[in-house]
């Protein structure tokens, strides 16, 4: 059986508000697909209205973490499950639209790029006007990230990151929680000569009273991760132990 076109991977934890939503949205693209979703020891009904709809359709397939773990732990779950030709993450909260998937993967369906970066910084997509504070701390990792690794990535924090399928499932990841978004951007950077590209994207972000759980503790985090994950790349490049 050749594999599907493509694999999203979604972590799941507390949304059952939107779920139902985004995966409507993903079961509409014109994709051999298949959906890998982890669910990340939820309390509320995200469990039981996962279970309905991949008892509904064969290509989501769900899995479960006995305890909450973070969405790192959960992308690799569900990395490890997935034998697609291009690899996406796709949050559950409906920040992220599933009709821009596209714009990212069909760039590499299409042998131009091996990894695409949607971008909520560049415009040309609707943007919620909220939270100046994620959006100050978005730049200032981008920021970051071009300077340890000579890059014009513009939204290194973004979700929607389409990776060759092969590439991605070859890359060692190790991050527990949202410092997986950086420990992907540190090792996809330090691979020579991929072909990297950014497309905008739409971004509908919500408020914390809406459910947004990412706060300024995992900024700093994520400062730590690069510069950890850059020294840790570099070593591993050169072959250094210890």
């Amino acid at each position: 059986m050749s594999a599907p076109q493509l694999s999203v991977l979604m972590a799941a934890y507390n949304e059952a508000a939107t779920i139902g939503d985004v995966l409507g949205a993903l079961k509409a693209l014109e994709y051999e697909l298949e959906i890998i979703v982890v669910d990340d020891c939820s309390d509320d009904d995200t469990a039981a209205i996962l279970t309905r709809l991949a008892g509904s359709d064969e290509r989501i397939t769900l899995l479960a973490h006995e305890r909450n773990r973070g969405k790192g732990a959960a992308v690799r779950t569900a990395l490890a499950r997935c034998t697609g030709q291009v690899v996406i993450i796709q949050d559950a909260d409906a920040e992220y639209d599933p009709a821009d998937i596209p714009r990212l993967v069909d760039l590499i369906l299409a042998g131009t790029a091996d990894a695409v970066y949607g971008s909520r910084l560049r415009g040309g997509q609707p943007q919620r006007a909220h939270l100046f504070w994620h959006y100050a701390g978005n730049r200032l990792l981008s920021m970051l990230t071009g300077m340890l690794f000579n890059t014009t990535l513009s939204d290194m924090e973004v979700g929607y990151k389409a990776i060759r399928g092969d590439i991605a499932r070859g890359l060692t990841l190790v991050s527990e929680d949202f410092q997986i978004e950086p420990e992907i951007t540190a090792r996809i950077l330090s691979i020579p000569d991929l072909r990297i590209y950014e497309v905008p994207i739409a971004y509908y972000g919500r408020t914390f009273a809406e459910g947004k759980k990412i706060t300024w503790r995992d900024g700093l985090r994520a400062v730590w991760a690069l510069l950890y994950f850059r020294v840790v790349t570099w070593r591993e490049r050169r072959g250094v132990t210890g």
